[in-house]
C-alpha cells in the first residue's frame, strides 16, 4: 500500500446534508419536485450529470450551466456549516507517518475543492488534488482515480481508495484499486458491498488490516 486516495464529500468533509439542502432549494425554485428523485443514485457523479438529468425530467427553463453555477455559489457561501468527518485528520497523519502518499479525488468542482483544501489545511497531508473538472468522465467511470494515481506516479494496484458511495466504490474497483467503503450515515443507504472492507469510523481503523489487502 503506497497510497491512499480519499473521496472528499462524505469521506473527508461531512457535506452531504448541505448538498441535499441546497439542491432541494434550487430544484424547487426552478419548478422541480425533489421528492420525485432518488438523491443517492446521483451521489459521486458530476454536477453536469445531476442537473442535465433533472432539467430534462422537470423541463426546467434555466440552463444546466446556470443551475450548476447557482449551486456551486451557494455551496461556497455555506461552507462554514460543513465540518470535517470525525478523526479523518488523525488518520491522515498516521498514514503520512508510515510513508503513504495521499491523494484526493472528488467529483466536486475545482473552486469547491480549493476552498475545502484551504479551510482545513489539507495541503499539509495530501499530495495531489484532482477535481471533477480535471476529467471528462465521472464516477462510476474509473478515470478520476486513474488520473490521481498517474499524478502520484503509482500503479493502480498500489493504491487504496476510500469512498462513501456506490458509484465511487465501483469507480475504484474498475480502476483496479483496493477500496474501503466508508459508511457515512449522512450519505444515505449506499450499497458498498463491492468494497474490500466497510467501516463506519476512522477511529478504530487498523492500518495493518489495510496492509493485509496488498499481500
Amino acid at each position: 500500500m503506497k497510497c491512499v486516495i480519499f473521496d472528499m464529500d462524505g469521506v473527508i468533509i461531512d457535506s452531504e446534508p448541505i448538498h441535499v439542502k441546497l439542491e432541494k432549494e434550487l430544484l424547487e425554485e426552478s419548478g422541480g419536485d425533489y421528492s420525485k428523485i432518488n438523491h443517492k443514485d446521483f451521489m459521486g457523479t458530476t454536477d453536469v450529470h445531476f442537473w442535465s438529468t433533472l432539467k430534462k425530467q422537470f423541463n426546467i427553463k434555466l440552463s444546466v450551466e446556470d443551475l450548476i453555477n447557482k449551486k456551486r455559489k451557494r455551496f461556497l457561501e455555506n461552507l462554514d456549516q460543513v465540518p470535517l468527518v470525525d478523526n479523518v485528520l488523525d488518520f491522515m497523519k498516521t498514514l503520512r507517518n508510515i510513508g503513504c502518499k495521499l491523494g484526493l479525488a472528488s467529483s466536486n468542482n475545482e473552486k469547491a475543492v480549493e476552498a475545502v483544501r484551504n479551510k482545513f489545511g489539507l495541503s499539509e497531508y495530501i499530495d495531489v488534488f484532482i477535481n471533477g473538472e480535471s476529467v471528462t468522465r465521472g464516477k462510476p467511470h474509473p478515470e478520476i482515480f486513474l488520473t490521481t494515481a498517474k499524478y502520484l506516479g503509482l500503479k493502480p494496484e498500489e493504491c487504496l481508495v476510500i469512498e462513501d458511495t456506490r458509484n465511487g466504490v465501483r469507480a475504484a474497483k474498475a480502476a483496479g484499486m483496493k477500496c474501503v467503503g466508508f459508511k457515512n450515515k449522512n450519505s444515505g443507504e449506499q450499497d458498498l458491498s463491492e468494497a474490500d472492507l466497510i467501516i463506519s469510523s476512522y477511529k478504530n481503523l487498523d492500518i495493518e488490516d489495510l496492509k493485509k489487502m496488498f499481500k
